[in-house]
């Protein structure tokens, strides 16, 4: 690979990461701070149970932990693997919406398709994810 394309896949990657991070975040801040409203979540699209506004909490905060990982390219096998599964997950949980695109909010959910991708496209490519990593 010449020395410019490489340049160009290690940016692209970078900036995958970091948008992939923002959406996951805005999404473990929810946990955090409004846990009722992720229980809910929680119940609606995994038909889990999770009433305890202190559970969601730690689940938060263990979500953050890992976030902070895959920001820096912390063990990227495990965390952008983690990441990987945690979105997969939350995709396919939302199966209902994509059978009704044009009913309330559910368009919005076609968005989680190119960020699956993308998620998947930096595990595979996570050796070559080299920028404002760790080493």
């Amino acid at each position: 690979m010449n020395l410019e394309l490489q340049k160009k896949l290690k940016l692209g990657l970078l900036f995958l990461r970091l948008s992939i991070f923002l959406v996951m975040l805005m999404w473990t801040i929810d946990k955090i701070i409004r846990g009722s409203h992720a229980s809910g979540v929680f119940k609606k699209f995994y038909n889990i149970e999770l009433s305890n506004g202190d559970l969601m909490t730690v689940l938060g905060v263990l979500e953050l932990i890992l976030l902070v990982c895959f920001l820096i390219g912390f063990k990227k096998r495990i965390s952008y693997g983690l990441v990987l599964i945690f979105h997969f997950i939350s995709t396919i949980s939302s199966f209902k919406q994509y059978l009704n695109p044009f009913e309330g909010p559910s368009l919005l959910f076609f968005a989680a398709w190119p960020m699956l991708a993308g998620c998947w496209m930096l595990y595979v490519l996570r050796e070559e994810d080299t920028v404002l990593t760790i080493k």
